[in-house]
């Protein structure tokens, strides 16, 4: 794994450095100035914190590029299992991971020409403090580790995922994901390009689609939006985002 002390984003750095490497080369960085998440929101690294990319080229039988997202929130879940009990742990569509109901971690997928670039960064030593939601870190329930150590359980783990994916489909993903992920049934608010829509969830399409029993009657399958867990208060409270720089 390449080591660099700062970058703007380890995404755009290996983005324009493609050229010099095959596939699988991660690259992972102490400090980003211009850390993104999805939509245009910024990500912030606080000191200790993880932030990190792999450059993937895709290969023989692996599916749409889009299913990485799972595999690659699969692989978190697979580290972090091995710190806290599982029970505290969930994932939110489409690949955030949640600890203790907060936000640990954001992937981001970009694709460019034939290379996609999947970025990762998790709350390690600090939780940024955000407007819209809540945020943990694994040091604030006494889990110390480094970025380094973690960055290679990482890539150890969606090496192991990816292979998975590659030699069997997106089947056993997406059944994995579902067993990790929030209940059946479980309400939530999504915006996306429908508009906001409240209902029920009712599991993962084969795509990787949310699917979704409205309030309104219809059945929704959604492929990009940010999901929200409806509140009493305010009428949605946010779980959580894709979103990494």
């Amino acid at each position: 794994m390449l080591h660099l002390e700062e970058v703007g984003s380890t995404n755009d750095w290996l983005r324009e450095n493609a050229s010099q490497f095959g596939d699988g080369q991660w690259v992972r960085a102490d400090r980003q100035t211009s850390g993104r998440g999805r939509v245009g929101r910024q990500w912030q690294m606080p000191q200790g914190n993880l932030a990190a990319s792999c450059l993937i080229r895709p290969q023989p039988g692996e599916g749409w590029a889009a299913e990485l997202g799972f595999v690659a929130a699969l692989a978190l879940h697979d580290v972090v299992a091995g710190f806290v009990e599982t029970s505290r742990l969930q994932l939110k569509w489409p690949n955030d991971l949640l600890l203790d109901e907060a936000k640990l971690s954001g992937i981001l997928l970009e694709r460019e020409a034939d290379v996609i670039i999947l970025g990762i960064g998790v709350n390690l030593a600090v939780a940024p403090v955000l407007p819209d939601r809540r945020t943990i870190a694994l040091a604030e329930v006494g889990i110390e580790i480094s970025a380094p150590g973690f960055a290679n359980l990482l890539a150890e783990a969606f090496g192991r995922r990816r292979e998975m994916w590659r030699k069997h489909s997106f089947h056993p993903i997406r059944s994995d994901w579902l067993e990790r992920a929030h209940p059946f049934g479980t309400r939530l608010l999504v915006t996306s390009g429908e508009g906001k829509i409240a209902g029920s969830f009712a599991g993962l399409d084969t795509d990787g689609a949310l699917l979704l029993d409205g309030d309104d009657g219809k059945a929704h399958r959604i492929h990009a939006g940010d999901v929200w867990q409806p509140g009493p208060a305010t009428g949605a409270e946010p779980v959580g985002g894709k979103e990494k720089g």
